[in-house]
C-alpha cells in the first residue's frame, strides 16, 4: 500500500464530493436505507443470513457493502488522503461496526476478503478507531435497550 499524503488537497476534496454524490443517487440512497433500518444483526447466523441469494436484504446488502467497500478501497490504496475520507465516511464504518463480531462467519460463508478495506479503515487510521469505536458503543447501546 501506498504512503498517506501529509494533507489533503482539492483532488482529494473533488473525489469525496463525488462519492457523496454517489451516496445521493436514488438506487443507492434507497438501498443504504433499507439496511440501515432492517439489518442489525445480533448473531452469526443473522450476520451471514443476507448474504444468502434469497434473503429479501441480499441485493440491498451487496450494493451498500461493496460501494463502501469501493470507497474504502481508494483511501487503503492511497489514491484519496485517508482520514479525510473516513471521516467523511462514518455511515459505512457503522456498517462494518455491524458485521465486525460476525466478520469471520461473513468471511467463510462468502469471501475472505469480505469488508478488507473498511476493516482497514476501522483499525489503521486515527479517525477510524475514533468513529469505530463511537458505533461500537452506539451498537452495544441499542442491543442494551432491545433486551429490556
Amino acid at each position: 500500500m501506498q504512503l498517506q499524503k501529509d494533507m489533503p488537497d482539492h483532488h482529494d476534496a473533488d473525489l469525496i464530493i463525488k462519492l457523496y454524490d454517489l451516496r445521493r443517487e436514488a438506487s443507492l440512497r434507497d438501498a443504504r436505507s433499507a439496511l440501515n433500518n432492517r439489518y442489525w444483526p445480533g448473531s452469526a447466523e443473522e450476520a451471514v443470513e443476507v448474504t444468502r441469494h434469497d434473503h429479501p436484504l441480499y441485493t440491498v446488502f451487496r450494493q451498500v457493502a461493496g460501494y463502501w467497500e469501493m470507497v474504502f478501497g481508494m483511501a487503503h490504496h492511497g489514491i484519496v488522503h485517508a482520514d479525510y475520507l473516513v471521516e467523511n465516511s462514518g455511515e459505512g464504518l457503522l456498517l462494518f461496526t455491524r458485521v465486525e463480531p460476525y466478520l469471520e462467519a461473513i468471511r467463510a460463508a462468502t469471501n475472505p476478503r469480505y469488508f478488507l478495506h473498511a476493516e482497514w479503515a476501522a483499525r489503521s487510521t486515527e479517525v477510524g478507531r475514533a468513529i469505530a469505536e463511537t458505533h461500537r458503543k452506539r451498537i452495544e447501546s441499542k442491543k442494551a435497550n432491545r433486551a429490556t
